[in-house]
Order: structure tokens, then sequence, then C-alpha cells
């Protein structure tokens, strides 16, 4: 027998997969199992598709599985796990250019395993995504990219796995989205201010979403009538602290972000630490610390935006304070993304990996 522990998949719970061989046949465990939650995924055996079940169709029974549990052809367990998960992307439903279904599509026909949508503040695609990636054969993880601030620094904390419905989680982004459209309206007075006039309007024509209206709709539609050939370009002028049409905002804090995260049965992820140039390497350990004595329990290795040196730095910090790691693309869509889904380099093999804490 072979089987294996795969994290995420269906609803967010563990599921387990077993690939039986030897004197008791393959229908009969079909039988037993094919109405059982998750029986219906797949994984590629000796080049054939075989129907893999969950393993708590191994209980004793009278139909002879104590045979198997008790002979020399029963457990000798080997690992099936993701080898190709990414838990960093958005979608429409925040600042994303594709859909929901879109990415999942995308997600899994960039050989993406097991996936997760992290919208900014907004859980709307979750259901839609899970749909997809179902339809598709790719494990899916419940996810949120939630905006903090810490010492005054904007940082980002991406919660995994995580009860969808769950009130406090629920009530919590709700208030961000509020926070998001005033803060938005300010950014448009700003920049009328400069001379450029009507800019919260012509961003809302690129925000699927209104309540999630964020900087990248503003710098798209800035690109579109000529302000900077690109969004990178709108960022660096406009819409970083100091320039001209950044407006500070109040988000969510550290304690609000981990404590919403795992009131849901989730695990609190900081996403892409190089990206805060707001912070010394100090500084950075300082905010690792409050977040690891909060409840955080992992950190994002290997993302987009992390360079070779970026990914020995933040793996070191890692092992120091015993967080599992993520690895994510951070993915918009084809024209404004680092990279695309799933084509990122592996983790370093001694950090466990974020998806075993998911349960």
């Amino acid at each position: 027998m072979e089987c294996g522990h795969y994290s995420g998949m269906g609803a967010g719970r563990q599921l387990a997969w077993v690939l039986a061989v030897g004197k008791v046949g393959f229908s009969a465990i079909r039988k037993t199992c094919l109405a059982l939650p998750g029986a219906q995924h797949f994984i590629k055996i000796n080049a054939q598709i075989t129907q893999c079940y969950p393993q708590n169709m191994l209980r004793r029974t009278k139909r002879g599985f104590s045979f198997m549990l008790n002979s020399r052809f029963a457990l000798y367990c080997l690992p099936v796990t993701p080898t190709n998960f990414d838990f960093h992307c958005h979608s429409s439903v925040s600042d994303g250019l594709l859909s929901p279904s879109e990415v999942a599509r995308r997600a899994a026909a960039n050989g993406v395993d097991l996936w997760a949508l992290t919208d900014h503040d907004d859980l709307g695609g979750l259901a839609v995504a899970r749909a997809e990636a179902e339809e598709a054969g790719m494990g899916f993880v419940n996810g949120v990219e939630i905006s903090i601030e810490w010492n005054k620094a904007p940082i980002h904390i991406v919660g995994l796995g995580f009860d969808a419905t769950h009130p406090a989680l629920v009530s919590g982004l709700d208030d961000l989205r509020q926070g998001r459209v005033e803060r938005a309206r300010r950014m448009g007075e700003a920049l009328a201010a400069i001379g450029i006039p009507g800019v919260y309007e012509g961003a809302l024509t690129y925000a699927a979403n209104p309540s999630l209206i964020s900087r990248a709709h503003f710098a798209r539609y800035l690109v579109s009538i000529g302000i900077a050939k690109d969004v990178s370009g709108v960022f660096q002028h406009y819409l970083t602290p100091g320039k001209p049409g950044y407006v500070d905002h109040r988000w969510a804090t550290l304690p609000d972000a981990v404590g919403w995260i795992s009131a849901a049965g989730g695990v609190a992820v900081v996403a892409h630490p190089a990206r805060y140039k707001l912070l010394s390497n100090g500084d950075m350990r300082r905010f690792l610390g409050d977040f690891k004595d909060l409840g955080g329990r992992a950190i994002e290795i290997v993302c987009g935006s992390h360079s070779p040196d970026h990914v020995l730095h933040y793996a070191r910090l890692a092992r120091h304070f015993a967080f599992h790691a993520s690895r994510g693309s951070d993915f918009h869509g084809p024209e404004e993304s680092y990279v695309d889904l799933g084509r990122l380099p592996q983790l370093p093999e001694d950090l466990k990996p974020v998806w075993r804490l998911i349960a």
C-alpha cells in the first residue's frame, strides 16, 4: 500500500489518499469509498490515473479490510505532497485583472497542485475559486491578504486555511473595505490638487469591486490617460509615501489581523517581507518577534518580488523564529506581475512548508 497526507484539499481539511496493492481489489474499495468526502481527487502513479480514497476507509470491517491492515501488504506509507503550491495571488475581486475563475484555470494550466486565492481584505471570490479549482482537480485553500500598519509601516498579512464565515474575520474585513473607499476619495482630491482631476472616478472604472478600490486601480487609470507609461512608474512618482497622490490611512493592527485569522482557525503569514522598505533589519526582527508572540506562524520566503538573496535572508529568519515557510507568486495579471502563477523556485529544502499547518 502507498498512502500520503495532502493538506488543504477540498474544504481546507487535511485529506489522505490510499493506493491499495495486493489481494484486496480496487472494486471493493471503490464501493466502500466513493460516497466519502474527497473521493474524487486523483493522482498519477506509474503512468496510470488511479482513483484514490480517504484513508479512513481502511477501518477494520467485516468486509475483509482487517486482512489488509494486518498483512504484509499493508502500511508502508510514503508522503504524497504538493510539488507546486502557490499561496498568494489576486483576482478582480480586489486589484487583480482576472476573475477568480480565470485565475483558477490559469493556475491549474501552469501546473499548480495546491492553490490559495488571497484577495486584499475580501473573501468574495473564494466560493467561485474553490469550485473552479475542484473542477480542475487542483487543491484549494481559503486565503486573504490583510492590510495592516505596524509602527507606522504598512505591512500585509496573508491568512490561510480559515473558516470564511467566522464573524470576527468577516466583520473586521468589512471595516477595512469601508476605510479603503474613504481613502480613495481623499487620493482623488490630492491628485486633483496637483492638476489631475477626475482620478477617483476614473479609477472606479477599473475596479470590478468598488469597495476594494486601491492604488492599483488609480495607477491603471493614470497610465490610460498618459500620466506615466506603466503602473510601476505611477507608483514611483505618485502613489508611494511622500508622493503627491499618496494618502495615509489607519489600517488594521497586527493584533487585529493575526487575531481574526487565528480565531477563524487559520494560519497567519507575513507576506513578501523584503518589500517593506520602511523597516530596518532591526525593525524587521522586532516585527517578526511581535508577530510570533501574537500567534503568527509563517513567512513568505519565495515570492514574486524576492531575489535569491532575499530568499536566503528570510530563510535564515524563518529558521531563527521557527516559522513555517510559504511560497506565492503575488500574481495580479499577465502584464502586471513579477512572475506567473506557479512559476516560482522551490523552497529551501530544510524549511517546513506552511501547507503542513493547514488542517
